[in-house]
Order: C-alpha cells, then sequence, then structure tokens
C-alpha cells in the first residue's frame, strides 16, 4: 500500500526475481517501487514518496506479443493488466512475454494449476488420501527414504483402494506415485501394488547424507536405466529423483527412460523458494536448505513429542541441517532455471535427432564415461595457460 515503508517494500523484492514491487490502493495500481527508487532513501519512509507513478497499463487480454511490444516501445520493465474497473490482475515483463510463448502451465480440467499430494505411508493412509482427493489433487505421492519395504506396499494398496472408490463416485482417476527405489524388483513390487509411477533415487540428493552414512545407494543413472526399462514392460512410468546439478542431469535422466525430473536443492538457490534471503561476508546471496532427515527437520517433525522421545529421535538423524545455497546471478529466478534446463533438453533433442521426449528415450545412445572425460568436456571461465 501507500504507507508501506519502503524497507517492507525492499523486503518483498527477495521473493520475486523480476525486481519491482507494486503499489496499491484499493486494489487498484498506483505506482511501483524498485531498487533504484529506495537507493539511499530512508527505510522508514514510505513508500508513495519514492514510487514512480510511471506505469505502464494494458488489457489482460493483450497477446504476450503485443505486451512485448508495448514495453519496448516504452522502455518499461514490467506492464500492469487491470480489469474493467482499474483494479489488477497481474504483471507481466518482456521476459515473462517471451516465456508464455514458449511454456504453458500444467493444469487440471477446470483450469487450475495442478496440485500433487504428500500422503506418507504411516497413520491413518486412507483418510489423508480421502481428504487430499476431495480437496482437490490431481497426484497422490508417497515417498520414503527406504521405499521398498512391506509398509510402502500396504499404504500403496490402501491408497489404491480410496482412488477407485473416488473415481468410482466422480470420475476422476488420480495417479500414485510411490518411491523410493533403485532397483528392478522394486519398481516391480511397487507397480504391482497399485502405483501409477515409481520414484527412482536413494542418496543422489545435494542434502542426502545416505550414502556415505549407510553404504547405501546407487548411481542415479544406472538405477534410472534399470527401473525405466522394468516399469515399461508393465506400462507403468519412473520419475528421476535427485542428483540434477546441470541441465545434462534432466537430459540424462529423460534419454534414460523417466518421464519426469525432479529437482530440490537447485530450486532452493532461488529468490521464490522458501526461507529468508541472506547475504554472506562477500556479499553473496543465499538460502538456507537442509535434508528431510536431518536434525533440523526432525526437530520440526517430533515438536508435539515428549522430549526424551525427541531426544532420542534426535540420536539417529541423517542429511544436512544447514547448507547454503547461493543464487545465481544471471540465474536467480525458477523461471531463469527452466529456461536455462529447457534449453539444455532442446539441444539435446535436436543432437538425438528426436523430435520429442519419448523419441528422444528411443534414440538415444548409452554410453559409459570416465572422470578425465567428464572433466574435458566441462567449460573454462579462463584460459589454461
Amino acid at each position: 500500500t501507500p504507507t508501506t515503508t519502503v524497507g517492507e517494500a525492499m523486503g518483498l523484492l527477495q521473493k520475486r526475481a523480476h525486481g519491482v514491487v507494486l503499489v496499491l490502493e484499493d486494489d487498484r495500481p498506483v505506482g511501483l517501487v524498485s531498487p533504484s527508487e529506495a537507493e539511499g532513501v530512508d527505510r522508514f519512509a514510505q513508500v508513495h514518496e519514492v514510487m514512480s507513478t510511471d506505469l505502464t497499463v494494458v488489457s489482460p487480454d493483450l497477446s504476450a506479443d503485443d505486451v512485448f511490444n508495448t514495453l519496448s516501445d516504452h522502455h518499461q520493465k514490467v506492464a500492469v493488466a487491470v480489469d474493467d474497473q482499474g483494479r489488477l490482475v497481474g504483471i507481466m515483463t518482456s521476459r515473462g512475454a517471451l516465456r508464455s510463448e514458449i511454456y504453458q502451465p500444467a493444469v487440471d480440467p477446470s483450469g487450475h494449476l495442478m496440485v500433487g499430494t504428500a500422503i506418507g505411508i504411516n497413520g491413518d493412509v486412507a483418510g489423508r488420501a480421502r481428504a487430499a482427493l476431495d480437496a482437490g489433487s490431481d497426484v497422490l505421492v508417497m515417498d520414503t527414504a527406504h521405499g521398498h519395504q512391506d509398509q510402502m506396499i500396504k499404504a500403496i494398496r490402501i491408497a489404491h483402494r480410496v482412488r477407485g472408490e473416488f473415481a468410482e463416485e466422480t470420475g476422476r482417476r488420480v495417479p500414485i506415485v510411490a518411491g523410493n527405489i533403485v532397483t528392478r524388483r522394486g519398481t516391480l513390487d511397487l507397480l504391482d501394488a497399485g502405483a501409477d509411477t515409481v520414484k527412482v533415487g536413494v542418496g543422489p540428493g545435494a542434502m542426502c547424507t545416505t550414502r556415505m552414512q549407510t553404504g547405501v545407494g546407487r548411481p542415479q543413472f544406472s538405477a534410472v536405466l534399470e527401473c525405466a526399462e522394468a516399469a515399461a514392460e508393465v506400462n507403468g512410468s519412473i520419475w528421476a529423483d535427485g542428483g540434477v546439478r546441470y541441465p545434462r542431469d534432466v537430459a540424462l535422466a529423460l534419454a534414460g527412460g523417466a518421464g519426469s525430473v525432479m529437482i530440490g536443492s537447485w530450486f532452493a538457490g532461488t529468490h521464490e523458494s522458501t526461507g529468508e534471503m541472506i547475504t554472506d561476508h562477500d556479499g553473496r546471496r543465499y538460502k538456507e536448505s537442509f535434508g528431510m532427515a536431518s536434525a533440523r527437520a526432525v526437530r520440526h517433525r517430533t515438536r508435539q513429542r515428549s522430549a526424551f522421545e525427541r531426544a532420542r529421535a534426535a540420536l539417529f538423524e541423517e542429511g544436512i541441517s544447514h547448507s547454503r545455497m547461493y543464487l545465481d546471478p544471471d540465474r536467480p529466478g525458477v523461471e531463469d532455471l527452466l529456461d536455462f534446463i529447457t534449453s539444455g533438453v532442446r539441444s539435446s533433442c535436436t543432437y538425438a535427432g528426436a523430435a520429442n521426449l519419448a523419441e528422444f528415450h528411443e534414440k538415444a545412445v548409452i554410453g559409459v564415461q570416465s572422470p578425465s572425460g567428464y572433466e574435458e568436456g566441462r567449460p573454462l571461465s579462463s584460459s589454461w595457460s
């Protein structure tokens, strides 16, 4: 609002990559504030004292191409879309206009953004599954660090039954995703229990200490190859979960047969991720991230238990409690990373002569690469002399 302080407005900037805060009065845009307007201003000053009122207002029905041209003509960074009453509908940047011509949001038949819900494998699985379905969940996810166990099989069968009852009542069949596993047998057992998709990955995540602490796990690409082949035999599918640090890792998982690729830590270092933006002594910005089996996560999950039970649970934690995920100055937002990843995968498909991801999996030729071969492919930021 116009009476919001400049300090509060600048705090909001840390959650978005577009670099502006829109000022509203009665739901109508009256100005915007960017770091340039706030520079050198008392942080307790109110935004109406410094905001720019030079807004590029457009109709929400304007095409992305027209929005881009309008911003270019007016030399503005952000277009503000308003309805017939002048109330804010949304904003669009020049880059956002370009992206809207490339990407399409994942929406359900009602036009709502699709949502997946993790329901766990212990306790009242049936109750949580039903509640998630009634709330409109589009995917039921059942995951634990060790997915190939009796409790997981039982939980999948329960969710499968609830999902079937829900489908009979509503005509809507919601898929079940279960994991994590890294073997052919694990893939087939979870699919046989009623899962539609199996999550593959034990130990490749940046926050995970499982392999170092337990010796359990498997190289991610090898696991994806074997599990994807097993799933295809019974018309199932897999998601590759973890170990993604570069666009190449996404391309490799898709080439190996994964239908989707899950990314965690890489997205943690962005404007949009949860957590406060922190600046280190060198001026680099980062977010704190932690593993779900770490001391930090265990404390959160056991906060309702007795002090004795909490202390006992803390003895067996795994994972990193405090890890700095630095923002890439060139790609500080989720959408920036999506551009980077998509660019890599698109090029991978062209190298393989594939027009789509299904062809990419069929045409990709898998080979073994040595550490020296991997190093050879890394770009250099400066000369080698």
